[in-house]
């Protein structure tokens, strides 16, 4: 399917699609958000400033070199699966085979979200900080092009997790290919510098769980706190949750 078996052709063949993919999604958000006047945007604008090109150019090519990483591990589950040693498939039997398909979507998301909650709060420690998170924080007011700007170290620490529980955790095929394209969405729109979500939203049951602009931006701006990636979970848990009210 990628290449009969060959790691390097799957290799290539993920990394291209990881930077269609990322190029495909910023570069739409971009343009929706920032390209066109304000008036026929709707969305709530977080920041007075506008991406500057040499901003816009770090992100690009930091985001580049990291989808040059993610593709490796993802690659290397690719060859096992080819060869049955993973946990993927492409059968479902039964409904009990399709309730499972969305509580291991929730799996992977959760799993996702404490490993990158606790691997990011690392970071800003400063004996890390400097080595691995600097470069995603260059991006103080970061764009949509910011989704995957991060040194080649950060990259690589969190480019394995998701793969390795391919391995272990039974999941279908398209939910692992859903599991990938939201993360992507949400990391764009979530260093968008825009808040797309309806402020109803924002101030509901959604905006108080489950990550979103307006929360993201406030790590970028503050910069301590907010270090989850989907959800609050962890950062009400740990006291590390900031959110400003909401205007009307």
């Amino acid at each position: 399917m990628f290449g009969d078996g060959n790691f390097w052709t799957t290799y290539a063949f993920l990394t291209a699609i990881i930077i269609a993919r990322y190029f495909m999604i910023a570069g739409f958000f971009h343009y929706y958000l920032w390209l066109r006047p304000a008036e026929k945007v709707k969305a709530t604008r977080l920041t007075r400033h506008e991406p500057t090109k040499a901003t816009i150019r770090h992100e690009i090519i930091m985001s580049t070199i990291s989808a040059f990483i993610y593709a490796a591990p993802a690659a290397w589950v690719m060859v096992m699966w080819e060869n049955g040693g993973t946990a993927l498939y492409t059968e479902v039997d039964g409904i009990l085979g399709w309730l499972y398909i969305p509580i291991s979507i929730l799996i992977f998301l959760f799993a996702n979200d404490a490993f990158f909650y606790w691997t990011h709060r690392a970071m800003h420690h400063p004996r890390l900080y400097n080595l691995m998170h600097r470069t995603h924080h260059k991006s103080k007011q970061p764009t949509p092009w910011a989704a995957f700007s991060f040194h080649p170290t950060e990259a690589l620490l969190e480019s394995w997790l998701l793969p390795v529980m391919a391995i272990f955790i039974p999941i279908h095929v398209g939910a692992a290919l859903f599991v990938l394209m939201a993360m992507t969405v949400t990391s764009v729109t979530n260093h968008a510098g825009w808040e797309i979500l309806p402020r109803s939203w924002v101030k509901g049951w959604i905006g108080d769980n489950i990550i979103s602009a307006t929360h993201h931006n406030m790590h970028h701006t503050k910069f301590n706190g907010n270090y989850g990636l989907h959800f609050r979970l962890w950062d009400k848990l740990m006291g590390t949750d900031i959110m400003e009210p909401v205007k009307k």
